[in-house]
């Protein structure tokens, strides 16, 4: 009788144990990357083209830039993976 109770109460915990790990599993969060902006010092003019922004601010060492509305000005903002 009491190994049967043992036996159960083993189940029971591991059961639990179970159960717990998988809730704990589906709620972990993941970090996403964040992009920084920069403004484009080389860039002249409005910026009418997200691809030539992104040609310039390939030649001030960013991978990739696009254009912003600031202040009622289309201008150059170039952008990294914080």
């Amino acid at each position: 009788m009491a190994l049967s109770r043992r036996m159960a109460a083993s189940t029971l915990l591991l059961l639990v144990l179970l159960v717990a790990t998988e809730m704990g599993a589906t709620t972990t969060k993941t970090a996403e990357a964040r992009d920084c902006l920069s403004q484009s010092h080389k860039f002249k003019g409005a910026c009418l083209s997200s691809s030539n922004c992104a040609g310039v601010c390939r030649t001030e060492n960013f991978p990739d830039g696009e254009c912003h509305t600031q202040h009622f000005e289309r201008k150059c903002f170039c952008k990294r993976v914080c």
